[in-house]
């Protein structure tokens, strides 16, 4: 029996429980300061500038098989990018984009009306960006910055990530700086959603 924590990492914060900066260096906000558990690691990461799900857990095989490229566990973001992209755009990044690092797997791509998500904090200047649009992307890599890379390459810069769902396990119901506990009972099985207890903290 294994326990798994799922987070919402908050915008500006670190995917680990210190900030390795410098001496008289302006320190970052860490996982260490919203989830007090000794002895747990995260399975994966999210980018300092992106937001939404993140996973741990002390289990060191879970977190291979959710980590490793090799299950291909699909990971599902919401996008706001610049601009508004036409259906060809759209269309490259279902077929697959040619990055630096070579082509990416097909990606499940869909536009958004409202991406049911809170602003975030700070929100996004209008007068920069007057023109935004909401996408929705799942893809089953996990290269560098690549969701981030797919937009900017058919013209439209992603100016917020917030990833929503890593195979089984959604966001839903999850405020930045939240976290959920769930127990995984053996056999362990990452295709499968198990009960959860839910939980801000030591509080909620």
């Amino acid at each position: 029996m294994s326990a798994i924590y799922l987070l919402h990492k908050p915008y500006r914060m670190l995917s680990q429980f210190t900030d390795r900066r410098g001496q008289g260096e302006a320190p970052r906000a860490t996982l260490a300061d919203i989830l007090e558990v000794p002895g747990i690691y995260a399975a994966g990461r999210l980018d300092y500038d992106s937001e939404g799900l993140l996973l741990l857990t002390d289990d060191g095989a879970l977190i291979q098989r959710i980590s490793d490229p090799r299950h291909k566990q699909p990971k599902t973001y919401r996008v706001q990018v610049e601009g508004s992209p036409d259906e060809s755009a759209l269309a490259a990044l279902r077929q697959g984009v040619a990055l630096s690092d070579g082509m990416t797997r097909p990606a499940k791509v869909r536009r958004l009306t409202h991406s049911g998500l809170a602003e975030r904090t700070p929100p996004l200047d209008p007068k920069r960006h007057p023109l935004t649009t909401w996408l929705e992307l799942t893809i089953s890599e996990g290269r560098n910055r690549q969701v981030r890379r797919m937009t900017a390459h058919v013209g439209h810069p992603t100016l917020r990530l917030v990833r929503v769902a890593i195979g089984p396990w959604r966001l839903d119901g999850l405020a930045p700086g939240e976290w959920r506990r769930e127990t995984l009972h053996a056999p362990r099985n990452t295709s499968r959603r198990p009960p959860h207890r839910k939980g801000r903290g030591e509080q909620r």
